[in-house]
């Protein structure tokens, strides 16, 4: 098929450019090309606003499927404005069909699932620890809460500390089993069940909600130890799925498992997504050590989750595959690097690997998981491949915030790169704002880089009874500001490669304050100095702390151990186990939640100040490097590429990454490296050994 001129612009310029949106439209959507290596079907880009359109500094990118004005409905039902709009209609269309599922029974036992269909829902209509559980109901003045048989005794507990609840509601009690609690309290305890019942024999006109009313104040886990609460209207949930399930096509055929936490915006968004196309949705058990077990007994054909849960599938595959070794381990690699090939080069895989390879893999999961979405934090690029390979279905990859009821931008199906986030979500536009300090800029080369910022109207209405910080995040012309740094790549995909601010998130999605662990350690008696680290790869903390040589010289005398000098102690893994331990105790008096505990720790002698060369946060030219599992933590410097030898140990060569600046390496020994950094080469100022 001929392409017109517009197409071929676009392929010569793909590279270096971003098409203009003042360009023909029609053509913004690549073809398969199997000898370019841009395979994408339907693939949208990202598209630069005419400059005539364009406000200020920085350039401004949206969607190519909404290049001219941002999406704020469905294209195919402008009637959804809210919520209940959207449930309204998807349970007069999917009436007869299944749509939630669950398998345990009110008297605890374990069957198959049980479903409710969408025409029996329309006539119907814990993750966080107590301290913020509080905050959150006092903040929000929350007045009737849901909670489960086995959290009841949980709110009881602290129930004067919660003046505003006056009822709570156990979904799956039995109401013979309902405490009953003095009249004095003011609160009263009843069962689901119950209430429906209140409710029929009471009904009372029904008042639709409006676009802009407002539909949740989602709590954030928070960054400074308080939760803050994210109002979220009706208009900011429905553009956001609106614009995001244009790159998707789900059916009522299709089945979803939810895991993630309600609570949680990633698992909200998607609850809307699923009521949208008619799709069953199964709800685990509540346990994740069961996930395995309800997918089986579900069999899902959607699967959303985050880089920890993934990390682990590949884990234990390629544990499994090494450990079988001989003839099945050289199969497994055959059948992996041929398939992988056929993907990357735009061509249908051969049948014969499933049969012989991958079918057994994919019956983990239940043996029909076509789509795969993670979320949350970064997924490693030589995981997302893994998991197209060994699962035969596509795996894209968004990147969101609560602030913005969800995505930001994401992957289309049929996109088959990794190491980014794809374009824009057609109902927000994005723009790079230089960030002169850390040297990212928007006229960077090759590529443009800067702090992401986000406009649109599925940008949150702002911080519940908190304007300053309302006012930190969005400037006076709308443009939230993520704190992310993102990098705009060939074809307009999206990158994130950093954080402006000094917090970091964990691969299972929680933020992290390292400077407000870090004084909770410091009350330790082996501590002079703390260092706390972790990044989005790893779901746990890392800890180098300078020791009080006092302290852990009179600790060895009482333990009797014998060595020649305070750096031989400082490698005594006895030693380092001593220093773990009390920090968990201090840890645990302050109330520390459980991402925020170190679970490893490194000792040094030397004090963290800039003289002495080993560790300043403040300071860009050094590192803390931690290799574990295959992953090297780095922060600071912008380093050359850097690979392991599989033992954990730094060198040239060995090890595997995709594309850019990284660093990488191989499991075995694990090691916490301070090295200084300039770009061009690494010196080794001290290590020591550390157990993960």
């Amino acid at each position: 098929m001929e392409m017109d001129s517009s197409a071929q612009r676009r392929l010569l310029t793909i590279e270096n450019h971003l098409t203009s949106a003042a360009g023909d439209i029609q053509h913004l959507f690549l073809r398969p090309n199997p000898t370019a290596g841009e395979f994408f079907y339907e693939q949208g880009y990202s598209v630069l606003l005419p400059e005539k359109l364009q406000t200020g500094k920085w350039n401004v990118y949206r969607s190519a499927r909404s290049p001219i004005k941002l999406l704020n409905r469905f294209p195919d039902h402008p009637e959804i404005g809210t919520l209940h709009d959207n449930f309204v209609r998807s349970v007069e269309t999917f009436r007869d069909y299944k749509y939630l599922g669950t398998r345990i029974r009110v008297d605890g036992t374990v069957g198959e699932y049980k479903w409710m269909t969408y025409g029996e829902a329309g006539t119907a209509r814990s993750a966080i620890g107590p301290d913020a559980v509080k905050f959150i109901i006092n903040h929000a003045v929350v007045q009737a809460i849901f909670c489960l048989p086995e959290t009841l005794n949980i709110l009881l507990s602290f129930l004067s500390e919660i003046p505003s609840v006056h009822l709570i509601v156990v979904v799956g009690g039995i109401d013979e089993r309902m405490p009953s609690l003095p009249s004095s309290t003011g609160v009263e305890v009843i069962s689901y069940s119950k209430l429906l019942s209140q409710g029929r024999s009471s009904l009372q006109p029904f008042c639709p909600p409006k676009p802009d009313d407002v539909a949740t104040i989602c709590y954030t886990s928070g960054t400074t130890g308080t939760p803050k609460g994210a109002v979220l209207s009706h208009e900011n949930l429905i553009t956001n799925v609106a614009g995001a399930s244009l790159s998707v096509k789900f059916c009522p055929s299709d089945i979803y498992i939810s895991y993630l936490p309600l609570a949680h915006i990633y698992e909200r968004a998607n609850q809307v997504t699923m009521a949208h196309f008619g799709v069953a949705v199964g709800f685990y058990q509540g346990d994740n050590l069961k996930l395995m077990d309800d997918m089986a007994a579900l069999r899902p054909t959607l699967f959303c989750s985050v880089p920890r849960l993934y990390n682990r599938i590949y884990a234990g595959i390629t544990n499994s595959v090494k450990t079988s070794g001989g003839l099945k381990e050289r199969l497994f690699n055959v059948a992996y690097n041929a398939k992988k090939q056929s993907i990357l080069s735009g061509k249908n895989p051969s049948p014969m690997w499933d049969r012989l390879v991958f079918n057994k893999i994919k019956a983990k999961l239940g043996g029909r998981v076509r789509f795969m979405a993670s979320g949350a934090s970064p997924l490693s690029p030589d995981v997302m491949d893994f998991l197209r390979v060994c699962f035969g279905c596509q795996v894209v990859e968004g990147y969101g915030m609560t602030e913005t009821a969800c995505v930001i931008s994401a992957m289309d199906e049929g996109d088959n790169l990794s190491g980014h986030v794809g374009s824009p979500n057609p109902a927000c536009e994005v723009k790079l704002m230089d960030v002169p300090e850390m040297n990212y800029t928007s006229d960077d080369k090759p590529y443009p880089r800067g702090e992401i910022c986000v406009r649109g109207p599925l940008v949150f209405l702002g911080y519940h009874k908190d304007e300053v910080q309302t006012r930190e995040v969005i400037d006076e012309d709308g443009w939230l500001h993520t704190g992310d740094i993102g990098l705009m790549s060939s074809g307009g995909r999206l990158k994130i490669i950093d954080r402006k601010k000094n917090i970091f998130k964990l691969a299972q999605g929680e933020y992290i304050a390292p400077e407000k662990i870090e004084n909770v350690y410091a009350k330790c008696k082996f501590v002079a100095q703390c260092f706390v680290y972790g990044d989005s790869l790893n779901s746990s903390l890392v800890a180098v702390v300078s020791v009080d040589p006092d302290v852990l010289n009179a600790w060895a005398a009482s333990e009797d151990i014998k060595y020649k000098d305070l750096g031989e102690l400082c490698n005594d893994p006895r030693a380092r186990a001593a220093v773990l331990a009390d920090m968990e105790a201090v840890g645990r008096e302050a109330q520390l939640r459980g991402f925020e505990f170190a679970k490893s720790v490194t000792l040094v002698l030397e004090q963290f100040t800039m003289e002495n060369e080993t560790c300043e946060r403040a300071d860009p030219n050094y590192l803390v490097m931690v290799v574990a599992d295959e992953v090297y933590w780095q922060q600071w410097c912008t380093c050359s590429r850097v690979s392991g030898d599989g033992n954990g140990k730094g060198a040239r060569g060995g090890g595997d990454c995709d594309g850019g600046d990284c660093l990488s390496g191989g499991g075995g020994n694990h090691e916490v490296w301070l090295v200084e950094g300039n770009g061009e080469s690494l010196t080794l100022l001290s290590c020591s050994g550390i157990t993960f």
